[in-house]
């Protein structure tokens, strides 16, 4: 008899959850989830914009920080969901429990925000991080019965490897949690054909490559609007380049001032640059260095750059707003990226960014960088501190009057995205990508 009226109960209740699923459920409603720093996360708000502009409802889930982009605060169809930041516990507590209260905290959190929106047809997650954000997202897409979408920007055990080891626990743990619930996603996107092959090889999971575009917003400046803005800079952040006639060389990098980007190749590289500036050996400008961005290893870096004494090389560490980021992408000379990749399977979206502003880049090399990056095609590739310092005294010499840079600067703009054959706006790719899965 309790086993006839437990399975009648179940019965009802599963009865009922069909019927309030498909009462609620407009089959127009998406959740675009990242445990991350909203604004800092340009390509899951791309996938947010995206959704809008086909007419979804879109939930935009992950956690406060910087502002997100003016078209996702301004627009009717996306909803913003904050999290809220785990309590700091790190010399309360030892580092293993404070990582278990952190998990327990988030996958709380985050529960309780996936059910207190719209119930989602469908769920777009970004991985990494992969813990908790994978089993809680595959949980509530089987439990509402919506679609489940990961979206691979990296490796999560790759990147706590850095940190903890390639046989730490909780790294064994993230990638069996990344194989296990990756091949039981619906679909699956990815950033290059170099990880797509490599998640079908190792295990047997089918993604889409969606390469990462810039927005509308990364475009070209003219000469007047690059001059108000150098004048901005001024005021603004302390940032003062010559507006006519140039006299110093501008050169700009961002950064999450993480482990994958080693930023003693550049200020060695820069010292160098400082040196030869020093022994009048060529004819080279002074050089103003922009960069940007928030991260765990900026105090150690800015430690070392302020004990540096250089005459000719000046660095500078704003925090831009976005449309000021954009701007200085458009008005600098030479773009720097210093991006390893812990799986050697993606792409950084800061050269697809400068590309969008017809920028120049110098880019540390990699696995799969060739899938957007050519050596000599559509910009420059460096493997160290020497191949750098030469780049940039050949980008700078005679500068601003050297008709081969020039030359070599339009031959890089006409080539920027021919190493990836797909469609070349954010949008247009996304449609012919993403939508279908929808």
């Amino acid at each position: 008899m309790l086993m006839l009226i437990f399975l009648l109960v179940v019965v009802i209740v599963l009865v009922v959850r069909k019927f309030y699923l498909k009462k609620l459920k407009s089959g127009r409603n998406v959740c675009v989830l990242v445990l991350g720093d909203i604004g800092r996360s340009p390509r899951m708000q791309y996938h947010a914009i995206s959704l809008a502009r086909e007419g979804f409802i879109v939930d935009l889930i992950g956690y406060p920080g910087s502002p997100p982009m003016k078209e996702i605060l301004e627009n009717m169809h996306v909803q913003i969901h904050y999290l809220r930041p785990p309590p700091e516990l790190q010399n309360k507590l030892p580092r293993l429990l404070c990582y278990i209260v952190k998990v327990i905290w988030q996958t709380a959190d985050l529960l309780w925000s996936l059910f207190n929106k719209h119930i989602s047809d469908s769920l777009i997650m970004q991985n990494p991080p992969a813990i908790p954000t994978i089993p809680v997202c595959w949980f509530y897409c089987i439990l509402i019965e919506a679609r489940f979408i990961i979206d691979w920007h990296n490796y999560a055990h790759s990147l706590m490897a850095l940190s903890l080891g390639k046989n730490h626990f909780l790294v064994r743990l993230a990638k069996s949690i990344e194989t296990t619930f990756g091949y039981r996603a619906n679909n699956n996107l990815c950033v290059t054909q170099a990880m797509k092959e490599d998640l079908e090889k190792k295990w047997f999971i089918q993604a889409k490559v969606l390469y990462d575009r810039p927005i509308d917003n990364f475009h070209p400046l003219t000469l007047v609007e690059k001059n108000e803005f150098l004048c901005k800079l001024a005021e603004k952040y302390d940032i003062k380049i010559s507006c006519s006639p140039r006299t110093s060389g501008f050169i700009v990098s961002s950064t999450s001032w993480t482990e994958d980007e080693d930023f003693s190749i550049l200020l060695n590289a820069l010292q160098e640059y400082e040196d030869t500036c020093e022994s009048n050996e060529s004819n080279l400008p002074d050089l103003i260095c922009v960069i940007t961005g928030k991260g765990p290893l900026k105090d150690f870096y800015m430690a070392i750059i302020n004990l540096k004494k250089w005459k000719h090389v000046e660095i500078k560490m704003p925090w831009l707003e976005n449309e000021d980021y954009q701007k200085i992408l458009a008005t600098a000379d030479l773009g720097i990226c210093l991006h390893t990749s812990s799986s050697g399977l993606d792409l950084p979206m800061k050269i697809v960014d400068m590309f969008g502003c017809c920028l120049p880049v110098c880019a540390f090399n990699f696995n799969c960088l060739s899938e957007l990056v050519r050596h000599n095609e559509n910009s420059l590739v460096f493997a160290d501190e020497k191949e750098l310092a030469e780049q940039l005294k050949m980008w700078f010499q005679d500068f601003p009057d050297n008709k081969t840079q020039q030359q070599l600067r339009e031959k890089f703009q006409g080539n920027m995205f021919t190493s990836q054959q797909n469609h070349n706006d954010w949008h247009s790719n996304w449609t012919f990508n993403v939508l279908p899965c929808l």
